[in-house]
């Protein structure tokens, strides 16, 4: 089997081959090994049957190892581990997987006992004999082999384990003895050594203290329910506590249900008649008072998904009363004129809460993917997420939206209609945003650039929008933020494409390419220029191109044609008329 598995081998074999401590004791690290062994052997995923398989190996390598076999193949011959036999630490590490097993077993059961109760019985075995072997590894440890601080570890480890078995048969005050003293321990063993050990004790801690709180509450402390709600609220709480948790906060808004005859939406009051919605609620405030103070994402989107879940379910205990409703509609005779029914303004209430809650928890996811983004823009080496990712988002939070649009008993109002319609162009703008930086990504600079002059219309849109609906936009994303981002890219934009001459030939227009316009005469115009940085840039035309200039003028006396002079004959001298000569000249007008 240890062959099938050369990492577990590797990874078992190095912990059990560990050195005595340097005072001469026998040590065993029991919180860091079981802690190591379940993360990287089935409990990170909740996989107990995987985490016992590996167990069961572990065992049969380690008597293998130590010789210690109990028979053979034919026969079984039970042993026991005495305290002359403690030479090696490894014969500790054989008892505590032992009980590693039974717990393993045990929790794998618990899984199984929610759709088959009889496995109940057997669970609890498994636990006590899970106990049962700690109580001999702690008498084990009592041993002057023994180093002090693997004393205490295995009293804590027998204490949690005693205290397990305490609370699954509802002896609350023993569980809470027990759960108390194996806090003690651990907070004085985190006291007392290195910073890593200690919040490895410190882990363990906060891991039991739901428990002992849920002991108190239910053995009389009714304060303790304020202190499960907060541990609610940090992630406290996990495994089998999460489920008893879970049903102390239904109990508790159950008693409360029966006050609640009513709900008020949109100027409407409805009566609720159903339980299950009153019972969602009136936990309604604090699931969202819960999820405003997690503690981390994680514990956010587990609140946001109980709360999803919830929503769910009580819309389909509504719907089922709504189809009696309309069954009941059509048998009599009356007829409300189209009237939205209580029932269904109730239905389009609780769909209200589910797709808000929707929109909520996706632009949580939003919010932290953007800041993972810029994490990994800023280091290149690191893989995270892309642009796509955030698109996807966006897309389910406009699909909500545009469900919301369409709720009856809210096509006339329009204070509504409004709302939903300014909220659906600012996750416009956003999707539309990282759509341009995905183009950016592949280099396909026009694309971007438009899609970037699309997000400032949209983000002026709301703009001018939001002065009339300005207590919509508290909830939302900050538009003038998005405007800033949005022209700082589009500076960045336009270099990277102006730098990146390869692919400048695929992103230009053709009409830009065509176009030998020196830079001078466009310099108000972004263009893309391969050009402006190879070896001759079009600047300015060059040779200059003739431009007319003035030059002396000339003058024409064009006021002789119109000028009439005085007649001078009487000054001019007659002369005779000179024969045949004379004649002819005269005759053609030579002579005048």
């Amino acid at each position: 089997m240890a062959a099938d598995k050369p990492n577990e081998a590797k990874v078992s074999l190095g912990d059990e081959n560990k050195e005595n401590h340097p005072d001469g004791g026998l040590g065993l690290e029991i919180l860091q090994i079981i802690k190591e062994s379940q993360q990287q052997h089935g409990l990170r995923h909740g996989d107990y049957q995987r985490y016992r398989g590996y167990c069961s190996r572990r065992l049969r390598r380690l008597r293998k190892t130590l010789g210690f076999k109990m028979g053979n193949r034919h026969k079984f011959v039970g042993k026991k581990i005495t305290e002359d036999m403690l030479t090696d630490s490894r014969y500790l590490l054989l008892v505590l997987m032992e009980a590693e097993r039974a717990w393993s077993y045990a929790m794998q059961l618990k899984q199984e006992a929610n759709t088959e109760p009889r496995k109940r019985f057997h669970l609890l075995a498994r636990l006590r004999k899970a106990a049962k072997h700690s109580e001999r590894l702690e008498k084990l440890c009592e041993s002057h082999r023994v180093d002090a601080k693997t004393k205490l570890e295995a009293q804590a480890y027998t204490a949690y384990l005693t205290g397990m078995v305490e609370f699954e048969l509802q002896e609350w005050k023993r569980a809470m003895e027990a759960f108390n003293k194996c806090k003690t321990i651990y907070e004085k063993l985190a006291s007392a050594f290195t910073e890593e050990m200690a919040a490895l004790y410190r882990q363990r801690v906060d891991e039991i203290s739901p428990n002992i709180r849920y002991c108190a509450y239910n053995i009389g402390d009714q304060n303790a329910i304020n202190d499960l709600m907060q541990m609610r609220l940090t992630g406290g709480g996990g495994g089998m506590m999460a489920e008893k948790l879970e049903a102390l906060i239904t109990q508790a808004r159950t008693k409360q249900a029966a006050t609640m005859s009513e709900v008020e939406w949109r100027g409407r009051s409805v009566p609720v008649k159903v339980d299950k919605a009153r019972i969602f609620l009136l936990g309604l405030a604090d699931n969202e008072a819960a999820i405003a103070q997690a503690a981390n994402e994680e514990t956010k989107e587990h609140l946001y998904e109980t709360l999803l879940a919830e929503c769910r379910d009580t819309i389909q205990a509504v719907r089922e009363e709504l189809k009696s409703e309309v069954k009941l509609r059509e048998r009599s005779s009356d007829n409300d004129g189209g009237k939205v029914s209580n029932l269904q303004f109730l239905h389009s209430y609780l769909t209200y809460i589910k797709l808000c809650t929707l929109v909520k928890r996706n632009e949580s996811m939003a919010h932290t993917l953007q800041g993972q983004l810029k994490e990994t823009g800023a280091d290149e080496s690191k893989r995270g997420p892309r642009p796509q990712d955030l698109i996807r988002l966006y897309d389910i939070i406009l699909q909500s939206l545009a469900e919301l649009s369409t709720l009856p008993g809210l096509e006339d109002d329009h204070v509504f209609q409004k709302e939903v319609s300014l909220k659906t162009l600012v996750y416009k703008a956003y999707r539309c945003f990282f759509i341009a930086q995905s183009y950016v990504l592949v280099k396909k600079w026009s694309e971007a650039l438009v899609l970037y002059e699309r997000v400032l219309k949209y983000a002026k849109e709301v703009q001018s929008k939001a002065k009339s609906l300005s207590s919509s936009l508290k909830d939302l994303p900050d538009v003038q933020e998005l405007i800033a981002e949005v022209n700082a890219e589009k500076y960045s934009l336009q270099a990277a494409a102006i730098l990146d001459k390869d692919e400048t030939a695929e992103v230009t227009a053709p009409h830009q390419l065509k176009d030998n316009t020196p830079l001078c005469e466009h310099l108000e115009t972004f263009r893309i220029d391969s050009t402006l940085v190879g070896k001759h840039p079009n600047l300015v035309p060059f040779p200059p191109d003739f431009q007319p200039i003035p030059c002396k003028p000339l003058f024409f006396d064009l006021a002789l044609n119109h000028a009439t002079f005085p007649p001078l004959d009487d000054k001019v001298e007659q002369k005779g008329k000179g024969g045949l000569t004379g004649y002819i000249k005269g005759i053609f007008g030579f002579g005048s």
